[in-house]
């Protein structure tokens, strides 16, 4: 798993949200999101930034090039 897939299911765990509200609030398909989550696929750059403008972090650190500003839970 990637860095970014396992900073992604880091993110929505912490906000104690499932995969399909979380794909529901950045406008794609749940089985989209899940294969972005589980490695499977990596998105665009433009879907990158909503993730991370939702989450709350910055692109590095769902990149995983810097630390997430919260720890694993």
């Amino acid at each position: 798993m990637s860095s970014f897939s396992e900073n992604l299911k880091i993110c929505r765990k912490r906000r104690r949200e499932s995969q399909e509200v979380v794909a529901v609030h950045c406008g794609i398909a749940g089985g989209t999101y899940r294969r972005y989550e589980s490695g499977e696929r990596e998105p665009s750059l433009s879907m990158f930034c909503v993730f991370a403008d939702y989450f709350g972090v910055t692109l590095d650190q769902l990149a995983g090039r810097e630390p997430l500003p919260f720890g694993e839970d």
